[in-house]
Parts: C-alpha cells; structure tokens; sequence
C-alpha cells in the first residue's frame, strides 16, 4: 500500500515510527522483515507445482 506524505505510524505496542519520504510503501501481505514498511518480499517466487510459463510439471 503506497502512502503520500510523511506518515506516522502507531504500531500495536504503542511505538511511533515516522517516515519523511514523499511516499511511503506499507507492507500488507506480512512478508516484510521491516513491518510495518514493504521490503519488496511479495515479489519473491513461491512455487506452487507450476513452471513458469504456466504449465504444470508432470
């Protein structure tokens, strides 16, 4: 989810995390390691019995 703007952000313990960037990525699929910020980590392939060009191996 991309944010514009300078956020701050109140995370579930009751820290405040600021970002001054004119957009901020937020991570909504859970896979980032710097939660609540998007790392890019749902880019990464995960395979599910498909090639990837579509087919299903044999």
């Amino acid at each position: 989810m991309l944010v514009s703007g300078p956020v701050d952000i109140v995370l579930p313990d009751g820290r405040r995390v600021r970002c001054d960037r004119p957009v901020t990525a937020l991570c909504t699929c859970r896979r980032s390691r710097r939660q609540p910020f998007c790392d890019t980590s749902h880019r990464r392939k995960v395979r599910t019995g498909q090639e990837e060009d579509g087919r299903v191996r044999r």
